[in-house]
């Protein structure tokens, strides 16, 4: 089968969220189908680390954007009913591009990741074709504007406002649509605007990201997350006004290990108080979270799945994490990561899993059990080889 595949960021490194899932898919695919893949980059340096997506699909088209043409049609689409994040994305060499190939190629399947590109291909009524949303977008913008103040708030409202209208227009030009977690397929559904509704989990890299038999530092606790992205800024400053000062104060020894790229100045300054460290970008997080007693996720904004916690998991690294992180982890409260939403619950439970050395392994170890389980690509993968025997059947 013949597979024209489209996404936002190239998937490639897989190293990175927006990354992961697709690079998954074509990998998978490319064992069976030939795939093109045709996707942006937005820098020179993004499209020579994207040269190694050539071991994975049949062939692959790199449309570079004009970041200053992009940010333009960004705030011209302030003005209109189409999303912003959209203007951003949009391209008409990739357009151009996308026209050409599936009219001089034949194609048994158009298969589109995140809304923000769908739109190239949307009206194309000659090949099935599949939307993965991934993560409802929409409701990650209206979730913004309630932590935004006047009028930064108004703009998130109406960006989410106008995003969940193309959502449900798109759903209904695409022969399925597909997400992500259990969350975001009650969302889809609501919509109420198809049948044709899907989802699949992430999987993690269960032999890449293992247990170490080093040991761990007791008193240590960790957050992975880039650090130029709102939701994690947000949730760190709140973290360590709230929760650490608390930790500290019963556990002197205690330590925060903020890990990730493209930390803000104001992120930088939190290393002014006792026991935290900022690493900024690092070649490998795995050394960073195997060293931790703990991993939190106290993501107030979370849509999806949170991919660190399905890596921290993974290596056996107890989670506590807010609900709505945790509503994107096929996994259990209480037996395979904890929850938390209050200052006093965060607290608690750390200081648990400080104290009892037998509850952290048992969180330990069936955490990673669950991941093995329940986020195992190869599971996941045989869900997408479902959903586009479905979709090609009709």
């Amino acid at each position: 089968m013949n597979i024209l595949y489209i996404c936002h960021r190239f998937p490639y490194p897989p190293k990175r969220g927006g990354k992961i899932r697709p690079f998954n898919m074509i990998q998978h695919l490319s064992k069976k189908h030939n795939v093109t893949v045709v996707s942006i980059v937005r820098s020179e340096e993004e499209a020579k680390e994207g040269e190694g997506l050539k071991d994975f699909c049949n062939k692959y088209i790199m449309v570079k954007l004009n970041n200053k043409l992009s940010w333009l049609r960004t705030i011209l689409n302030l003005l209109s009913t189409k999303p912003s994040s959209f203007g951003f994305f949009y391209s008409p060499e990739m357009k151009k591009i996308l026209i050409n190939e599936y009219t001089r190629n034949h194609y048994d399947l158009i298969f589109v990741h995140c809304s923000s590109v769908a739109s190239y291909v949307a009206e194309n009524k000659s090949v099935p074709k599949i939307i993965d949303f991934g993560d409802m977008d929409s409701q990650k913008w209206l979730d913004y504007s309630k932590f935004k103040t006047f009028p930064l708030s108004l703009g998130y409202k109406l960006e989410g406002t106008k995003l969940e209208a193309e959502e449900k227009r798109l759903a209904k030009l695409f022969t399925y649509s597909s997400c992500t977690t259990r969350a975001e397929f009650e969302t889809l559904a609501s919509y109420n605007v198809t049948k044709n509704i899907f989802w699949f989990p992430n999987g993690v890299d269960y032999e890449y990201f293992k247990p170490s038999n080093n040991t761990y530092k007791k008193y240590t606790i960790c957050f992975i997350g880039r650090m130029d992205y709102y939701p994690n800024q947000e949730c760190m400053f709140r973290f360590c006004k709230d929760v650490f000062p608390i930790v500290k104060e019963k556990v002197p020894d205690a330590k925060l290990t903020i890990i990730g790229a493209n930390p803000t100045k104001k992120i930088m300054e939190l290393e002014n108080l006792p026991g935290v460290k900022v690493t900024g970008s690092v070649d490998d997080v795995r050394p960073y979270v195997l060293e931790s007693a703990v991993n939190v996720a106290p993501l107030n904004i979370a849509r999806g799945t949170q991919n660190k916690i399905l890596e921290s998991m993974a290596m056996g690294v107890p989670v506590i994490a807010s609900s709505l992180a945790a509503n994107g982890i096929d996994a259990i409260a209480g037996e395979h990561l904890l929850v938390a939403d209050s200052a006093e619950e965060y607290v608690n439970a750390i200081l648990q899993l400080f104290s009892n050395p037998l509850e952290r392994n048992r969180l330990s170890r069936q955490g990673r059990e669950r991941m093995l389980s329940h986020h195992d690509w190869e599971h996941s993968m045989k869900k997408l080889d479902m959903l586009i025997d479905r979709c090609i059947s009709m």
